[in-house]
């Protein structure tokens, strides 16, 4: 008898197991610190200060100069096409040339050729003009059809004798003039390059005439002179441009 009371009283308990009350709460896992990771933003903070505070000072030492960007011949001043603007870190062992000091730099002459792209400094420009060491400068008065039409300065050409001393003593004359300078194939000139072209005549009529200046060997000025004086010299170009 006491067994089925016992049965019958714990047939009517719920089976579902006890909740917990409404105020208590699960425990939860202390919080892991890390100290390393904390020590490195702070590093990576101040790298990055450090970086901005430097590109501001570098940025206050920077300077105007003056860069080319046509290729100056030997000889020749600057003029405002030639050149353009560029900042550069201020060095106080590089003697650049200041875009203020443009207009003075105009008065000045090209020691050696400067190629395009350059940053001019001080020692590469001089008072007069002055010619490489073995160079001798020499200026044709051409017409057009003697010079190709596309020439300008820097370029490389060759220089040969033509018009009336083909035949007879007059050309052996010239020949005789010519001999110490004429190169082979019959050039009076293989490799000059052309310092200066300028337009000839009336700036409002095109006369299609030049005057050129090229730099030359020494032992070459003579016969080409000879021939220019004349009126009897063709310019070609040459490979090299």
């Amino acid at each position: 008898m006491k067994i089925q009371e016992r049965t019958g009283a714990g047939a009517g308990r719920s089976v579902a197991p006890a909740q917990p009350s409404v105020g208590d709460r699960l425990p939860t896992p202390p919080r892991e610190r890390k100290p390393a990771l904390a020590a490195l933003a702070v590093l990576l903070i101040l790298v990055g200060a450090l970086g901005a505070t430097m590109l501001v000072l570098q940025a206050g030492d920077r300077i105007e100069v003056v860069k080319v960007k046509n290729e100056i011949q030997a000889g020749e001043s600057v003029t405002d096409s030639d050149v353009t603007s560029v900042m550069v870190a201020e060095d106080a062992g590089i003697n650049y040339i200041q875009w203020s000091q443009l207009d003075a730099l105009k008065s000045l002459k090209a020691k050696t050729t400067i190629y395009a792209d350059t940053v001019l400094q001080g020692q590469m420009f001089a008072e007069k003009s002055s010619l490489p060491a073995g160079k001798a400068s020499v200026g044709l008065a051409l017409k057009e059809g003697q010079y190709p039409g596309d020439i300008k300065p820097g370029d490389l050409v060759a220089a040969y004798r033509v018009g009336g001393t083909s035949a007879g003593s007059d050309d052996s004359d010239a020949a005789g003039s010519g001999a110490t300078g004429s190169s082979s194939g019959g050039a009076l000139v293989d490799n000059a390059r052309v310092n200066t072209v300028q337009e000839d005549g009336d700036a409002t009529v095109s006369t299609g005439s030049k005057t050129l200046t090229l730099l030359v060997d020494q032992a070459d000025a003579a016969a080409l002179a000879s021939a220019a004086a004349a009126g009897e010299v063709a310019i070609v170009h040459v490979p090299g441009n």
